[in-house]
Parts: C-alpha cells; sequence; structure tokens
C-alpha cells in the first residue's frame, strides 16, 4: 500500500470520528435519531386483497375500507401473513392510491384491548432509492477509477456531517451559525483533501472555498437589517419554530444555514476548477508571471460563471416550482408576489449564493498567484527577462 492510499484512510478515520465526537456533543441528552415510532412499523409485501367497501359522501365514492393479506418482511413477524386494512378518505387531496398485489409497503400496529389490528402505513419507497443511489456510485467508480471512489467517500462523510452534526446542533439548542461554518469548514476541508490530497493545489482550492462561502455568510447576514426576514417561510417553518415554545429554534440563523450549506458545492466546483486549471498553466508554463496567472484566472472563472449562475439560480426555482405556481396563481399583484418572503428567501439565497461564487474567482486566483510562485521563482523570472537577447545570426 502507497503513501497516498496510506493519508486516504487515515484522512477517512479521523473524519468519521470527528463526526462521532461532534454528534456525540451537539446531541448530549438529546434524543435525535434515537426517538421511537408511535406504533410498530412492519414492512411487508401485498399477497391479495380480500375486500373492497365503498361509501357515498354527497354523491361520489369518498371513502374506501380496502382489506387485504400482506406477508411481513421485516421484524419478528417476519415471514408471517398479516390482515391488514387500508383506508382512502377521497375527500384528503394528498389519499393514496389502493394498494395492489406485490407492492411493497410499511404497516402500522395499533393494538386496542389487547388486540392487535395492522393498518397500512405507506407505500416503501427506500429501495428503489437504493438501487438508484447504487447504480450511480458505481458509474462514477467505473469512470473515474480511483478518483470515483474517494469522490463516493467525500460525499457520504458529507451527508454524514450534515444529518448527524448540524441538524442535532440545531434541534439541540446550539449556536446554528457557528455550527453551520464549522460544518462547512468540515466539508471543505475533508472533501478537497480526499479527492486532490495535500498540496498547493487543494489548499489554494480549499481557501479560495472558505473565502467565497464567507462572503455569501456576509451578504445574508448584511442583508438581513435591510430585509426584516423572520425566517417562517412555510408551513414547515412555522411547526419547526413551534416545536420548541418555552426556546424557539432561531429561525434567522435556519436561513443562514440554508444559503451557505446549499452555496458550499457550487462555491467549491468553482474554487477547484480554478486552483486546478492554474496549476496546470503554473506547470506547463513555468515563466508565466503571478499577474499573468492572476489574469487567467480572471479569463477561466468568466466563462465558468455564466453557467454556474444559471445552475443555481435555476436549482432553487426548480426545487420551489410549486410554491412560485401556487403563490402566482393566488395573486395577480406581482409586486406582492415578490414582497412574500418565502420569495424574497429564494431570491436571496440564489443572488447571496451566485455572488459568493463570484467573489470566489478573483479570491482563488490570487491565493493561487500568491502560493504557487515564491518571491525567488518572480526574481528569477524578472531577471531572465532583463537579460539581453541574443543577436541574429
Amino acid at each position: 500500500m502507497n503513501k497516498s492510499a496510506v493519508r486516504q484512510i487515515i484522512i477517512i478515520i479521523i473524519s468519521l470520528a470527528m463526526v462521532f465526537g461532534a454528534y456525540t456533543y451537539t446531541v448530549g441528552g438529546g434524543t435525535v435519531f434515537k426517538g421511537e415510532a408511535a406504533g410498530e412499523t412492519v414492512k411487508a409485501r401485498v399477497i391479495r386483497i380480500t375486500d373492497v367497501k365503498n361509501s357515498n359522501v354527497t354523491g361520489s365514492a369518498g371513502f374506501s375500507l380496502v382489506s387485504f393479506k400482506a406477508q411481513a418482511l421485516s421484524g419478528p413477524l417476519r415471514g408471517k401473513t398479516l390482515d391488514v386494512i387500508q383506508e382512502i378518505d377521497r375527500t384528503y387531496a394528498f389519499s393514496p392510491r389502493q394498494v395492489e398485489q406485490n407492492d411493497k409497503i410499511l404497516i402500522q400496529a395499533n393494538t386496542q384491548g389487547g388486540e392487535t389490528v395492522y393498518y397500512f402505513g405507506d407505500y416503501y419507497r427506500i429501495a428503489p432509492l437504493i438501487v438508484l443511489g447504487a447504480i450511480f456510485c458505481l458509474l462514477v467508480i467505473i469512470f473515474s477509477k480511483s478518483q470515483g471512489f474517494k469522490t463516493i467517500v467525500s460525499l457520504g462523510i458529507t451527508c454524514l456531517a450534515v444529518f448527524c452534526v448540524l441538524i442535532p446542533a440545531i434541534l439541540n439548542d446550539k449556536n446554528i451559525y457557528l455550527w453551520s461554518i464549522l460544518v462547512c469548514i468540515f466539508i471543505t476541508a475533508v472533501t478537497l483533501s480526499l479527492v486532490s490530497g495535500f498540496g498547493k493545489k487543494s489548499a489554494c482550492a480549499m481557501l479560495g472555498c472558505l473565502s467565497g462561502v464567507a462572503c455569501a455568510g456576509l451578504i445574508t447576514a448584511a442583508m438581513d437589517r435591510f430585509l426584516n426576514m423572520t425566517g417562517l417561510l412555510e408551513e414547515e417553518s412555522i411547526y419547526l419554530y413551534n416545536l420548541y415554545p418555552s426556546n424557539p429554534i432561531d429561525m434567522k440563523g435556519i436561513i443562514f444555514a440554508m444559503i451557505i450549506v446549499g452555496a458550499l458545492g457550487a462555491v467549491m466546483d468553482v474554487a477547484m476548477s480554478i486552483s486546478s486549471s492554474l496549476w496546470e498553466i503554473r506547470e506547463k508554463s513555468p515563466r508565466v508571471t503571478p499577474r499573468e496567472l492572476m489574469r487567467s484566472g480572471f479569463r477561466i472563472g468568466g466563462d465558468m460563471m455564466g453557467t454556474m449562475a444559471n445552475t443555481l439560480v435555476l436549482a432553487y426555482i426548480g426545487s420551489n416550482l410549486t410554491c412560485v405556481l401556487l403563490l402566482i396563481s393566488y395573486n395577480a399583484n406581482i409586486q406582492q408576489v415578490i414582497n412574500r418572503e418565502i420569495i424574497i428567501f429564494e431570491i436571496l439565497q440564489a443572488l447571496a449564493g451566485s455572488l459568493g461564487m463570484l467573489l470566489t474567482l478573483p479570491l482563488t486566483s490570487f491565493i493561487c498567484a500568491m502560493i504557487y510562485y515564491g518571491k525567488g521563482k518572480v526574481k528569477s523570472y524578472a531577471s531572465d527577462k532583463d537579460e539581453p537577447s541574443a543577436p541574429e545570426s
């Protein structure tokens, strides 16, 4: 095993230890990811439908009671055949479709008077996503080989940092601003060190990325003084705010975390691309001056910015298209639509992220010009340039 592989393994072990330590600290005596469901949840497969009873509400089929047999696929009841009931209320907008044979579902056990009745909970949707994720990982490894494997590992550690550190920190009344910044620093350091290794290239990318994210965070904090935002963007925000009435979560801090974490991926991509491109220029053309190298970074970044800004804006619009359509449908006045807090947040998120990305370009280029060239190399180039050229023969 070579030294590079040993370093990668050490980075992974240290990263996982840090995530576990941070999770233990942030959760403390809390119950994040340790709670239990109100009733037993069992994964099952529908064997056959035994009975369907429909009742009419105001002349239309509004309620159905479906009885079916299902085979338990998990837990102590695994392999057993259970009698399950599905209640379908069609007056409710989000009523599920009627189960069919071989459907994978989740059923809930409800014990009343010593008798256990099993009810349909929801369709089991995790397995198809696992298959799709496995295909993604396989293709990444096939096309990128060892680099692809490191990418998958860094992605896994990133997810652990968000779900096992940032979210528990928020729910356990830690400083949202501090922990979101720490998580961003951790993700940047681990991702770039795993993917690019240790060296000037990854160091420049790391410093450029953190500088750009810091700019996005400062812009968000500065705009908070002018936008008068509450952080209560939608129903989920209100539920979260009312979750702990005596000590409510800082919803403005949630906005800050959403913006800098959302911008981190794109900013890291820009910083790594600029750092890698300028490293190649410096390696292939050693006589290029720091100023020329920095100008090359500006030109490369200018081409990248045109598409990267679209990436951020379209991602934010696409993820909230339903909300935008609903607001426009109910509000004919465009001024009222734009002035809604959730729309203001989406615009702020897109602009702050894009500005963070834009500022990452010159900052990374400047950092590369400073780190890639020492004073000795600059002086050596200047002295070579001042030497008179040989006379033509």
